[in-house]
């Protein structure tokens, strides 16, 4: 099954993949993670992205997609992968399809984890005080990505919408709860 966890920074989609890998073995594809991990080895593509996600603005479509496309071929992707982070732009989203396609995949599922904004700014804050904080948390970033998520990355609920793979859920429940909630979509689904 390859499925997207879709929501602002912070709404909680790193944890909720970690737990899907945990309980189905899919793979969490997250590109944060991935460019933060590129960034940290020096790499030429983490240079060339350093300066992007210290600002808080998101890296190229090209440079999203290629890496993606690299790790999804990876052994462990065989039986599906959960998108974490991605896709963040209808572009993004078409080319996922076509790259899905070309291996004779698709995108089963999108969960979409609805949150209150104020309560990302309290975890942005959490994550601070408790040392796990990652470069770009920061409450001025935090406002930046929010209003790039409403513009550029919104307009993909209608996307999957239409294509009949969009579950709404309470972002803002208890873990267990959000968790439980995805493995019900998840069995809703597989009908």
């Amino acid at each position: 099954m390859n499925l997207v966890l879709f929501g602002p920074p912070g709404a909680g989609k790193g944890t909720q993949a970690r737990i899907l890998h945990e309980r189905h073995g899919w793979p969490q594809l997250s590109t944060g993670e991935m460019l933060r991990a590129a960034v940290a080895a020096r790499s030429p593509l983490g240079r060339q992205v350093e300066d992007i996600l210290a600002k808080g603005a998101f890296v190229s479509d090209e440079i999203v997609i290629s890496i993606i496309a690299e790790r999804y071929d990876q052994p462990d992707c065989a039986d599906g992968a959960v998108f974490d982070g991605f896709p963040r732009t209808i572009r993004q989203a078409q080319a996922l399809d076509d790259m899905l396609a070309s291996r004779g995949k698709k995108v089963d599922l999108v969960v979409e984890l609805k949150v209150d904004e104020a309560i990302l700014a309290d975890r942005v804050e959490q994550r601070i005080r408790s040392g796990q904080a990652r470069a770009d948390d920061n409450p001025e970033t935090l406002k930046k990505r929010l209003a790039e998520y409403a513009t550029q990355t919104a307009p993909l609920l209608d996307f999957y919408r239409h294509q009949g793979k969009l579950v709404s859920l309470d972002g803002m429940a208890p873990i267990d709860q959000v968790t439980e909630a995805i493995a019900q979509a998840i069995v809703a689904h597989r009908g």
